[in-house]
């Protein structure tokens, strides 16, 4: 759903076999998804999510919270239970899941948007209802951060990739990830307002999914195996499913690496200003090492060097969070 005030949606090519609503030709009345959402659901045991947002989202939210929350209720009308309340539905009587924030780009009163869907998704008797979101592994998430530290989100899909702390800058061998950052969604996790939400590694499914950031083999494996021992790690996202199905054999992979039992082997390797070497005896110091450009070099928690390679600088982007700038 790329708009909400007024309603917008766009389901690619899923969305031919649609027609229009007569009083908003932008909503699209679509009988075969609705079809489709209701033979996953009942059949195959899926859980539905609807986007809200995405890169083409240009609207900004909202001018007051009283209208955000208004946006809100519109959303749940139209795709949550069934109420008898006169409104376009798109997906007719099929009803999803819950709602994924997917916003690319600053939306005003968007916490009270948030809130107020979160508010109807917990009074519904029907179902549980799911919330989620879609931030960058960048911390705090532009976009999304305020929201998510003021609304309980259920999980967190976040996009490892396109961004320097992407899956493909993790160190493998490597105890203190200066780049990769799931460490930090694991703090952010259990200071939210859901200390039990769970957090999911997003990667790109192909190499054409993403700008940057796709990652396979064994360096895809070890990131799996070292987010794993966070205790809010839920699993892998992966986008999208057209890029997943023409890479045969990948989802085999990351399920296989998800499967293996047993903590990650870690050693600790330490890059000096002349060469690197690598030791087993427990983390990185902060004396003596550098670290790289758009590394991590400090935070709440955060055990590892503080020293920049130059002529960067650590700066810091938060609580949780300073790199090398």
């Amino acid at each position: 759903m790329n708009g909400i005030t007024p309603p917008i949606i766009n389901f690619a090519n899923a969305g031919d076999n649609c027609t229009t609503f007569p009083d908003n030709s932008n909503l699209l009345n679509c009988t075969q998804i609705s079809n489709d959402i209701k033979t996953c659901q009942k059949t195959y045991g899926k859980t539905i999510l609807l986007s809200l947002g995405g890169a083409t989202y240009t609207q900004g939210g909202w001018s007051s919270t009283a209208d955000a929350q208004n946006a809100a209720q519109s959303v749940w009308n139209m795709f949550g239970p069934l109420t008898g309340v006169q409104i376009d539905r798109p997906f007719g009587d099929a009803v999803v899941d819950g709602f994924d924030f997917d916003f690319e780009s600053t939306v005003n009163n968007l916490p009270a948007f948030g809130a107020r869907l979160r508010s109807l998704m917990d009074a519904a008797v029907d179902k549980k209802y799911y919330l989620s979101a879609a931030p960058q592994c960048v911390f705090p998430d532009a976009a999304d951060g305020t929201t998510l530290d003021s609304v309980a989100f259920d999980l967190v899909l976040v996009q490892f990739y396109n961004n320097w702390c992407e899956t493909s800058n993790f160190q493998t061998g490597s105890s203190t990830q200066t780049a990769f950052n799931f460490d930090v969604w694991d703090k952010w996790a259990k200071s939210s307002p859901n200390p039990l939400v769970k957090v999911f590694l997003g990667i790109p499914a192909n190499t054409g999914a993403a700008g940057a950031g796709y990652t396979s083999g064994a360096q895809l494996k070890a990131a799996i195996a070292y987010s794993k021992q966070y205790s809010s790690f839920g699993g892998i996202m992966m986008w999208d499913m057209s890029q997943l199905y023409a890479n045969s054999g990948f989802i085999e992979q990351v399920v296989s690496d998800l499967n293996v039992s047993g903590p990650p082997t870690i050693t600790t390797t330490m890059a000096t200003a002349t060469a690197p070497t690598t030791s087993s005896s427990g983390p990185s110091s902060s004396e003596g090492t550098l670290v790289p450009q758009w590394g991590q070099c400090g935070g709440q928690g955060y055990t590892g060097s503080t020293q920049c390679q130059p002529p960067y600088k650590c700066v810091s982007g938060g609580q949780w969070w300073s790199s090398c700038q």
